[in-house]
């Protein structure tokens, strides 16, 4: 049967199962093939901070949520419409973000004795037979069942391998649900397994298999549809906030004529910029892997005072072991851009889970009177322009940038327009390389309009200076003890950053 289409403004679907069950991968692929169509999405990816959470448990859940639509979307949404749930762990956790009416489709094996006990639910209790999802459109499949038979022509693969292909199978029965075809994921399968066509072949059966299942089935007979969104014309693309921002310090390099440099140590939810970059180095980007959060600091410091754009990146606890050295980039006045992808805190906190309580940090957390301007993202493709104008306000100022993002922006996705290298405005760079007319002596720490000092590369003949974390004397850039000095270089450097604001567009 193949009944006609029901057309929606917009849905909500939260794919909920194992953190081996493949959810993420679900998501992304669903993402991708509704970013294809035009429809306009935002994604929330919620997983635990384990590589492997235990099976079946409360805690081990992973989820991937998709808020799709034919109108403008901000947010991957409050409620879902519908929900998938691999195993009662998953309906456990999630059935209270679901709608009332809202459909749940479950995999009827991960509701076995065991599972149901590891979801802590009462011994002879079992939500899809006890009525207590009576308010609610109950989809049952045996999803396990229906893959190992969709794969039973295979002979090499056992229970294990079979078994993990059982997220294709939703992902076909989700596709057919919403009048998708299957190319682009099958075109996935084949780049991802192409060398491997046991592999390939058994996640594109069952896929098939899913997409068949929903098609062939009298149980279901609803399909429905979303209209592309009316957006601005361009060439689009899915991006995930980590990528934007990868991708505007790129975009800035490239304006800047300087190279980037990430130093960087890893820590969720901030360590794909380090992959991001690592994969860009054809454009002229050199990442470092640190062996700690100082030292990723310190090492951009230097890649900075050598002429390159400092990068480095981080998430709250590691923030808090950077703070000294943002107080020596302040000190030394030179450009230099600090991402905070925020999570849960305090301490190591929630690794996964996301928060935005890293502001005041941002704006106070160093000794001393240490301002520095921060940028807060506020979408995933909003990423790209936070990062170019932090890149820029740091090299035009000469100081370091604070930008802020979250895990939620982070892994989150939505579509985003290409710019056109034309739209991005050039990022001026004045080094310093030589003595002035009429200049007897380098003045390090001599100003312009902007309050910002000379850019003057390490062995330039005649501009050999003094840097340091100790107290400058103005314009001459020795050391000073001097307390009348010291007040005047404080209030010199807040008026710097406040300059800030009258070279930013309305």
């Amino acid at each position: 049967m193949n009944p006609s289409a029901t057309t929606l403004q917009d849905v909500v679907i939260k794919f909920a199962g194992d953190s081996g069950d493949g959810m993420q991968l679900t998501g992304q692929q669903f993402t991708n093939n509704t970013a294809l169509l035009g429809i306009d999405l935002a994604t929330f990816p919620d997983f635990p901070a384990e590589i492997r959470a235990p099976i079946g448990t409360l805690p081990g859940v992973s989820g991937f949520q998709l808020h799709f639509s034919s109108d403008r979307v901000f947010t991957p949404g409050d409620i879902a419409d519908v929900l998938v749930a691999m195993n009662a762990a998953a309906l456990k956790v999630n059935l209270k973000s679901l709608k009332k009416g809202g459909k749940i489709i479950v995999n009827t094996d991960g509701f076995d004795a065991k599972n149901l006990r590891l979801a802590n639910y009462p011994e002879g209790v079992n939500p899809l037979e006890d009525g207590s999802l009576e308010g609610y459109e109950l989809i049952k499949i045996d999803v396990t069942k229906l893959t190992r038979e969709a794969l039973k022509d295979i002979p090499d693969l056992g229970t294990k391998e079979r078994d993990r292909a059982k997220n294709m199978f939703v992902l076909g029965f989700v596709y057919w649900m919403y009048n998708r075809d299957l190319d682009n994921t099958i075109a996935f399968l084949k780049d991802k397994f192409g060398k491997k066509p046991a592999i390939f072949d058994s996640n594109v059966k069952v896929l098939q298999a899913g997409y068949n299942y929903g098609d062939t089935t009298e149980t279901f007979s609803a399909r429905y549809t979303v209209e592309k969104a009316k957006m601005p014309a361009g060439t689009y693309r899915s991006i995930m906030g980590n990528q934007a921002l990868s991708m505007g310090l790129v975009a800035a390099s490239e304006k800047s004529g300087l190279p980037i440099f990430l130093g960087t140590y890893p820590i969720t939810p901030a360590s794909d910029i380090l992959h991001e970059l690592s994969r860009l180095k054809h454009f002229g980007v050199r990442t470092f892997q640190a062996e700690d959060e100082i030292a990723g600091i310190t090492a951009a410091i230097g890649a900075s005072y050598g002429g390159s754009i400092g990068v480095t990146t981080t998430s709250g606890p590691g923030m808090a072991l950077k703070t000294e050295a943002m107080g020596l980039a302040v000190m030394l006045e030179i450009p230099l851009v600090i991402i905070n992808i925020q999570r849960g805190g305090p301490s190591t906190g929630l690794p996964t889970k996301t928060e935005q309580s890293d502001l005041l940090q941002a704006y106070y957390g160093r000794n001393g009177e240490c301002p520095m301007p921060v940028i807060a993202a506020a979408t995933p493709s909003d990423c790209f322009d936070a990062a170019f104008e932090a890149v820029q306000l740091a090299i035009q100022h000469m100081t370091p940038v604070i930008l802020l993002s979250d895990g939620y922006i982070a892994n989150g996705a939505e579509p985003w327009r290409f710019p056109q290298s034309a739209d991005l405005p050039a990022i001026a760079v004045q080094f310093k390389t030589s003595l002035a007319e009429g200049e007897e002596k380098f003045m390090p720490y001599q100003r312009n309009e902007k309050l910002a000092r000379p850019w003057a590369l390490p062995g330039t003949p005649g501009l050999e200076h003094r840097i340091g974390g100790l107290e400058k004397q103005d314009i001459t850039g020795n050391i000073s003890y001097d307390p009348d000095n010291h007040q005047h270089m404080v209030k010199l450097r807040e008026e710097k950053v406040n300059r800030i604001a009258q070279y930013i567009p309305d």
